[in-house]
């Protein structure tokens, strides 16, 4: 039998998101290992025993991993076993949560969000304080858990200090704090901390860990950094619909992205990717990059006119039609050659 033919161009590039990027090798060849002969379903097979060590090699241990098939699904089955119904989840306005996974959180879970406005996409107790308020009353939902975006949706990163700052007060005021971690590698990448001090040393409960948007094929890890802090979950899981049968081949990408050093280097290859963008453009007149570059997306306005030409020459998203501000974001297959013709067709296109 001949061999499939591709139905898309493998030549088209783009800035658009980091999950438009196709597989890395490495995860491929995990998949293809891991396939043949019969293995236990539903997680009763080797790949997501071993993934327990692994996980807790890079979080710490006493750290249980749950793979899951997307992020929305993931970080919805997190905060679902975090709190009961009637709680309420305080996030920033611009959280994954709540601009982008069509209410999920509210649908399925049945827990209401608390929305806070942030410049920079993240939250501080300060912030988090406007909205704690109400415990214990019938005619609001009860404050319960934080959920913050490591790096945010506009592309800032927290430090571990902030993070813990964030914990302690969530602790103090009875709440837990849930870290979706969709671009966890590209903040370790940047701050230079391990998995660990990023998130169990600095007091986490609970990690939405991404693999989709760092190379994997699809597939996520709820991670639980604290006995308890999960109530439910296996349960839930299969009653939301993220209980794979062929749990092996989520397991065995995770695995190899967890077990070498391949989750840094991707991530701090799209990273030092994204710097070189923001770099090529910083200067040239009518740009502004409008967010600091702390993983892999940057976050610029452009002049009029200039959205729809430069979206030819590579796909990227107009993330603001009002100000023109668009959002350009780079993979692990990124490669500096692509960068430098999207600088230098922007350029052309400002002369």
């Amino acid at each position: 039998m001949a061999a499939p033919t591709p139905l898309h161009d493998p030549r088209r590039r783009g800035f658009g998101s980091d999950n438009q990027s196709g597989v890395h090798p490495q995860i491929l060849e995990a998949i293809a290992a891991a396939n043949g002969g019969h293995v236990g379903a539903y997680g009763d097979d080797p790949y997501t025993e071993r993934l327990q060590h692994v996980i807790a090699d890079r979080f710490g241990q006493g750290a249980e991993a749950y793979p899951v098939l997307t992020g929305t699904g993931g970080n919805v089955i997190a905060l679902q076993s975090m709190i009961p119904r009637w709680g309420a989840v305080l996030c920033s306005a611009s959280a994954h949560v709540n601009t982008d996974e069509n209410g999920a959180v509210e649908s399925v879970a049945g827990i209401k969000l608390l929305p806070i406005a942030s410049d920079d996409g993240k939250l501080s107790p300060e912030l988090i304080e406007a909205q704690s308020w109400r415990w214990g009353s019938v005619h609001r939902g009860e404050p319960l858990a934080i959920t913050i975006t490591q790096t945010t949706e506009l592309g800032t990163a927290y430090t571990a200090d902030e993070i813990g700052a964030i914990a302690d007060y969530a602790h103090s005021h009875g709440m837990g704090l849930h870290v979706d971690g969709a671009r966890l590698s590209n903040a370790a990448a940047h701050l230079g901390l391990s998995l660990k001090e990023m998130t169990m040393d600095v007091g986490v409960d609970t990690v939405s860990f991404g693999g989709t948007k760092n190379g994997l094929l699809f597939g996520e890890a709820i991670v639980s950094l604290k006995p308890g802090s999960l109530h439910g979950f296996s349960h839930l899981r299969k009653a939301d619909m993220q209980l794979a049968s062929k749990m092996r081949f989520i397991s065995a990408q995770l695995i190899t992205l967890l077990e070498t050093d391949l989750w840094l280097t991707s991530a701090g290859h799209a990273n030092a990717m994204a710097t070189r963008l923001a770099d090529g453009v910083r200067g040239m007149p009518g740009v502004e990059v409008t967010q600091l570059v702390q993983g892999n997306a940057v976050f610029a306005i452009l002049p009029p006119g200039v959205f729809a030409p430069l979206s030819q020459v590579a796909y990227f998203d107009e993330w603001n039609p009002f100000t023109r501000e668009v959002r350009w974001v780079c993979s692990f297959d990124t490669t500096e050659a692509e960068v430098d013709r999207f600088v230098a067709a922007l350029g052309d296109l400002l002369k």
